[in-house]
């Protein structure tokens, strides 16, 4: 009977402390479909991971592929990951018996007891086994391991985040780019005209048939156009730059390759949005929310497990004697076996504090998720949104331009049959350069919804093979 205490508290083992986690909260995910979804390029069909490749642009592919390379912000996402699956397989390895070997000499000169005795020397050899386990009664390790796994998958998902995060601003400093070349070409262009209008009216005030004002009052316009492109030199470089550091290159080291003008990549006729359901099963940040969540949960059951007894295993093997020889002589083999028992049952409510700590921590946990799927949601719908405006803009900003070339043409037949001037013809070509202008500034403002569209839903990262999921 002396040993049913100690098999009681063994067959405690078979008892885990704590709630069991049963999944993220319920939300407001029963959406079939995106409110804000309207516009007819929007199809309901899942997105794609590489949604960057369906604007037909291969340098942006490139670039893309370049930053998931070798982007820092990837590189410290990835070495996280490692950490906390080395972490996982530390608290796995935790629950499992710890033995060491270790070996002894001694050598002993002692002074006599007595005067005028001969000293004493001795001999000690001895090698030996010891071996530790700590029982876990209450599940304790097991919650332990739960919350290093949980921990793993939300590092895992912020990978994702980085991916998905990075992959969005290469291509909107990509668009950015390629806009404000744009825009340089189109102010170089209204410059030459408004340039030309001057040097017309010079010519027509030195011949009596203009005024000085028109003259001051176009220089003025030329100076302010002037000095309105400045500016763009210097956002051109600012991208320049931000596309070297993305991916993972010094600042200047793109400028040859993106020197050359090229068009703003337009998006595909149909772009695939998927619903709620999808966005919440697969946007990195609402699943990294939610493995906090389950890390949280976890650590009740840790913090509940050390408010209770725990038992410990030690166990020594040993031979030995005084002289070498003896370490191999099974007869003077020692076996020890100590279970030790331990319970700070008088802490003054330190470990129930603890466990009201963790509780709260999740519940913290639980609001930050559903807080995360609300703020996803209204990230897409407002996405959404402004990519179906952003649609309608441009439709109606390019009739205004095919507007502006019909009154070009018009004029210059005018201008053939002696009605109108050429100070009109390029008064009027100035006109049509602020249609085009503003058609163009619209077609980089479509890009930039198409990307924050997919940037909002969650889209742009692959599931690397994660070495947790390999054990």
């Amino acid at each position: 009977m002396r040993s049913f205490p100690l098999l009681a508290l063994l067959l405690l083992g078979a008892c885990t402390v704590g709630p069991d986690y049963a999944g993220p909260p319920a939300t407001a995910s029963d959406a079939t479909r995106f409110v804000r979804a309207t516009d007819a390029a929007l199809t309901p069909t899942p997105g794609l991971a590489r949604w960057w490749d369906g604007l037909n642009d291969p340098l942006l592919t490139r670039l893309v592929d370049d930053a998931l390379t070798h982007s820092p912000s990837i590189d410290l996402a990835t070495a996280r990951l490692r950490e906390a699956e080395a972490r996982l397989g530390q608290q796995r390895a935790g629950q499992l018996p710890s033995a060491s070997a270790n070996g002894t000499a001694i050598f002993a000169e002692l002074p006599p007891i007595e005067p005028g005795a001969g000293g004493t020397s001795a001999s000690f050899y001895n090698l030996g086994l010891n071996a530790s386990w700590e029982a876990d009664l209450f599940g304790g390790g097991r919650r332990t391991v739960e919350q290093a796994q949980a921990t793993a998958g939300a590092r895992q998902a912020d990978l994702a985040d980085a991916q998905v995060s990075l992959s969005a601003a290469v291509a909107q400093a990509y668009v950015a780019l390629r806009d404000v070349q744009a825009r340089i070409a189109l102010s170089d262009t209204n410059t030459r005209l408004q340039q030309r209008q001057l040097d017309l009216t010079r010519q027509r005030f030195a011949a009596g048939t203009a005024s000085k004002l028109a003259i001051e009052r176009l220089q003025t316009q030329l100076e302010n156009t002037q000095a309105e492109a400045i500016p763009l030199a210097a956002q051109r470089d600012e991208y320049l730059n931000q596309l070297a550091v993305l991916t993972g290159r010094t600042p200047g080291t793109l400028d040859a390759t993106l020197a050359p003008p090229a068009p703003v990549p337009l998006p595909p006729q149909s772009v695939a949005v998927g619903d709620p359901a999808s966005l919440i099963a697969r946007r990195p940040d609402i699943r990294a929310a939610e493995r906090q969540l389950a890390a949280g949960t976890a650590a009740i059951g840790v913090s509940k497990a050390r408010e209770l007894p725990g038992i410990r295993f030690l166990g020594l093997l040993g031979l030995g004697g005084t002289s070498p020889e003896k370490i191999f002589d099974l007869g003077n083999l020692a076996a020890l076996a100590v279970p030790s028992l331990n319970w700070s049952f008088l802490d003054f409510g330190r470990a129930k504090a603890a466990t009201r700590v963790s509780e709260a921590q999740r519940d913290q946990a639980d609001a930050t998720y559903r807080r995360t799927v609300l703020d996803a949601l209204q990230d897409a719908e407002t996405a959404l949104s402004r990519f179906g405006n952003r649609r309608r803009q441009l439709g109606q900003l390019v009739q205004v331009e095919a507007t502006a070339a019909r009154a070009a043409a018009l004029n210059r037949q005018r201008v053939a049959a002696g009605t109108a001037t050429l100070i009109d013809q390029l008064d009027v070509e100035r006109q049509q350069v602020a249609a085009a202008s503003a058609v163009a500034q619209a077609r980089a403002g479509l890009t930039q919804s198409y990307i924050a569209v997919n940037k909002a839903l969650g889209l742009g990262w692959t599931d690397p093979v994660s070495a947790a999921a390999t054990r």
